[in-house]
């Protein structure tokens, strides 16, 4: 087993029991013999119009002032879903890391205050390589955090931010992104695993495509018998307009077409089959359920 200087740096302390996880948790659930649970890795700051700016604006509105949102600024939170099955500690993306924003980044001291430190995490399973999900993958010295995990990426994502044109024709707004996905990934390079949607990635994870938000984005089916969780990361990206519209483009997509018939065909199947949701961007530990009352959609956090 091979440690990083982080490793070698923090492993001469003692390490003091473990607290209860529940006591940090936003939100935590039992799945079968599982447990499914929310960390914060902070909050973003955004402008509206990162958004809305695609939408009908003389309808778009009502609707924000109906559910009491800015138009202004949004400060979405980041919940990074954290599943522990027994032998596997499995993080679902790795949050921002302290280069992405003020308010973001706290992933790692917040596992630590529950006792969980980044080398007893098994696997770091990504949704999509976007800052707030994929740059908390490495640690002050550039190595990758998680140093005894195995990552896993879904092939087509990884392929998008790999090549070499991704960062000329994503946009002036994005290139950043793509600059940092591609050092976070030369950094995984040899020891990443891949897969595609429709994969079972681990006992009881089943890999979900759902494209739009970035060419490559995964969702993750999690069951236990007839018990089911599907986390989202952005596939439902915020919990207004994303449910009262969800046909309406969103800025936040990098193609707002594909994500607008992902979303669609996401609330109809979670709706349909019953499903519990971990929402990356969704208030309240993003851990809950999602009711249709017509074409609308809402939903309601489990901690609530």
């Amino acid at each position: 087993m091979s440690l990083s200087r982080r490793a070698l740096l923090s492993g001469c302390a003692a390490v003091p029991l473990a607290a209860p996880l529940s006591r940090f948790a936003l939100a935590e659930i039992s799945i079968g013999p599982a447990t499914l649970t929310t960390i914060s890795d902070g909050h973003l700051t955004l402008p509206g119009g990162f958004i809305f700016d695609p939408m009908p604006q003389e309808q778009l509105l009502p609707l924000l002032e109906k559910a009491g949102i800015s138009q202004e600024t949004l400060t979405p939170d980041c919940n990074v879903s954290l599943y522990r099955d027994g032998p596997n500690t499995v993080l679902f993306d790795a949050g921002s890391g302290p280069d992405f924003q003020p308010s973001a980044g706290k992933l790692t001291e917040e596992l630590e205050q529950a006792g969980i430190a980044p080398e007893d995490v098994t696997h770091v399973v990504f949704t999509h390589a976007h800052p707030d999900h994929i740059w908390g993958l490495l640690d002050e010295f550039d190595d990758p955090l998680f140093s005894n995990a195995t990552h896993m990426i879904g092939r087509a994502e990884w392929d998008y931010w790999w090549n070499p044109e991704t960062v000329n024709t994503i946009g002036d707004a994005r290139a950043a992104m793509a600059v940092g996905a591609k050092r976070r990934l030369e950094a995984i390079e040899d020891a990443v695993e891949f897969f595609s949607g429709g994969e079972e990635i681990l006992p009881g994870v089943l890999a979900v495509s759902t494209p739009g938000h970035t060419p490559g984005h995964m969702s993750f089916e999690v069951r236990s018998g007839s018990q089911a969780v599907l986390i989202l990361g952005d596939a439902i990206g915020n919990h207004h307009i994303a449910f009262m519209r969800p046909e309406w483009p969103s800025g936040a997509d990098q193609d707002a077409e594909v994500a607008a018939s992902t979303r669609i065909a996401l609330l109809d199947r979670i709706v349909a089959d019953n499903l519990q949701v971990a929402g990356f961007h969704l208030p309240g530990g993003g851990i809950g359920q999602i009711e249709r009352t017509g074409d609308t959609f809402r939903f309601l956090p489990e901690a609530s």
